[in-house]
């Protein structure tokens, strides 16, 4: 008996990871000082915006493996700014390539964020934090020489899946052992593992045909399906997706097992269980092995048309199966794209900005709201004047008030995002 297949990790087509844009740099706090210039004024330059996380098709890639062994992520940040209004430099972009068929969703909401099935498509999956404002961009009239900066905001995290669907021509389906890895051998250069046991091929492979008039077809050897693939047995649930995105499906049938139709029937069910849609997909069914003598009693009483007849080991046949495949390719329409949810966007009127939210807890009190954690954010805090500056602006949006009304007192700790405070009416 021979051996079984060992597990491989040459091939991934599903990764989970996390990425993480650049922070963007602090801006500076800074005063022109020169010889002969009595107070020169601030001339602290801004922060530089953090490094984005960009994902992009790229041929020259095969598989997620890189993803697989690797799952965190992370763009530079910005620089600070510096004196003389020097703009801080821009953290560099972290441009990672995916192979081409790639989707990618995220992690925590299901929503699909790219379909990237062309060579050079990319998406911008997590943006980078701005800069911070250096103190030249708060002087004004009344405050000639302000001591006031800002830290630079953080960029975004995201937790991604990456699903790898090939895209292919022509994708070959049919059972264990039913010779689609010889057949793809016979029609390309490709050189996928070939053996007398259940799933030999454990990833999917992929060739190129050259029909007699110089088109070129993509072939996809979809590892085969067992009985409930649909439901996960086997390997059917991993390698089904990739049934999705070729224009041609070919039923490879092993001609030398003892009701080939009933192989067939079973892999039609299976691949319509996991998509009804497919049943629709332009077909073709050969049935291999020809080069066996069952195999050829069967086509000489074989009452069925538009069947195709081959052998993957002589070649007979092979020829006539790729000009089958070229004209329903020709004549099929490409398959649908995943296309991701456009944002919602409504046009309504100006209106002031959501109070902040109190909530009392055991140890103190917790501030929330887009307003006030932008506010901390952007404020340094090892700055006197920042410090005046963020308690006016607690005043104004509103916090202040809020706190005195849930019942605060002198002393108790009040929290807001990540930074903690005591209470001083």
């Amino acid at each position: 008996m021979p051996p079984g297949p060992r597990a491989r990790r040459s091939f991934v087509d599903v990764a989970h990871i996390e990425v993480q844009a650049g922070h963007g740099g602090r801006g500076a706090l800074s005063f022109r000082r020169e010889a002969f210039v009595p107070r020169g004024g601030p001339d602290g330059g801004d922060g530089g915006r953090g490094g984005s996380v960009v994902l992009y098709a790229s041929r020259e890639v095969a598989s997620l493996v890189a993803y697989a062994s690797r799952r965190h992520w992370k763009a530079a940040d910005g620089r600070p700014g510096g004196g003389a209004r020097k703009t801080g430099r821009a953290g560099a972009d972290l441009r990672l390539p995916v192979p081409v068929g790639t989707v990618v969703i995220d992690d925590r909401t299901g929503a699909v964020l790219a379909d990237l099935d062309l060579p050079g498509a990319e998406v911008v999956v997590a943006a980078g934090g701005a800069g911070g404002r250096g103190n030249a961009r708060f002087r004004s009239p009344i405050r000639r020489a302000p001591e006031i900066a800002e830290p630079g905001l953080p960029g975004q995290e995201r937790e991604l899946r990456l699903e790898l669907k090939l895209i292919a021509d022509v994708g070959l389906v049919g059972a264990p052992n039913a010779g689609k890895s010889s057949l793809l051998r016979a029609v390309s250069a490709a050189t996928p593992r070939v053996a007398d046991y259940p799933f030999t091929t454990l990833d999917p492979q992929l060739g190129v045909a050259e029909l007699v008039d110089g088109r070129r077809l993509v072939v996809a050897d979809i590892p085969g399906l067992i009985e409930g693939a649909a439901e996960g047995a086997g390997l059917g649930l991993r390698f089904l997706r990739h049934v999705e995105r070729t224009r041609v499906l070919v039923y490879v049938v092993d001609g030398a097992v003892a009701d080939p139709w009933a192989q067939l029937r079973a892999v039609r069910r299976e691949v319509g269980r996991y998509a009804r849609e497919l049943l629709r997909r332009p077909s073709l069914v050969v049935v291999n092995k020809l080069d066996l003598p069952e195999v050829r009693a069967l086509r000489s009483r074989s009452r069925r048309r538009g069947v195709l007849w081959c052998s993957a080991l002589t070649g007979e046949g092979v020829p006539e199966l790729l000009e089958a495949a070229g004209r329903s390719v020709a004549a099929a329409p490409p398959p649908a794209r995943l296309e991701p949810a456009p944002p919602v966007r409504q046009l309504r009127p100006r209106t002031a900005p959501e109070p902040p939210v109190v909530e009392r807890c055991s140890w103190g009190y917790r501030v929330s709201g887009p307003v006030v954690e932008r506010l901390v954010a952007r404020t340094r805090f090892d700055s006197e004047a920042a410090l005046q500056r963020f308690q006016v602006a607690l005043d104004r949006i509103g916090v202040s008030a809020a706190l005195e009304e849930a019942g605060a007192e002198p002393g108790d700790t009040v929290r807001i995002g990540e930074m903690e405070f005591e209470y001083r009416p």
